[in-house]
């Protein structure tokens, strides 16, 4: 199977998102080919979650699953930490009073 590069999947997300009037920006660029992605999602009243993709041993796949939910200073404390392991971790806020992400849509898996 092929997959993006970072850059490419963070552009058509990004794209996907804008096109479903859900605003979201890069507050953390990462390596560009094989960076890994965290999704935070903003629910614009102090709380939110943040997603990253896990392999699975079972089926093969990548999926999107939530890393911590609660109030944002605890998301940005953990983001912090996640960056401060892997400093080619991309970080993508999403701000939506209704947590719309969009990760579950078919194209956005990989």
């Amino acid at each position: 199977m092929i997959r993006l590069t970072s850059d490419v999947w963070v552009s058509a997300y990004l794209t996907r998102l804008r096109l479903s009037d859900i605003p979201a920006f890069v507050v953390a660029r990462g390596d560009g080919i094989a960076g890994a992605v965290l999704v935070k999602v903003n629910t614009l009243n102090g709380k939110g979650s943040v997603f990253h993709r896990l392999f699975d041993l079972d089926t093969g796949e990548r999926n999107w699953v939530e890393l911590i939910t609660g109030d944002e200073r605890d998301l940005d404390s953990t983001i912090v930490r996640q960056r401060s392991f892997d400093p080619d971790l991309w970080v993508i806020e999403v701000e939506d009073r209704a947590a719309r992400h969009l990760l579950e849509e078919p194209g956005l898996k990989d």
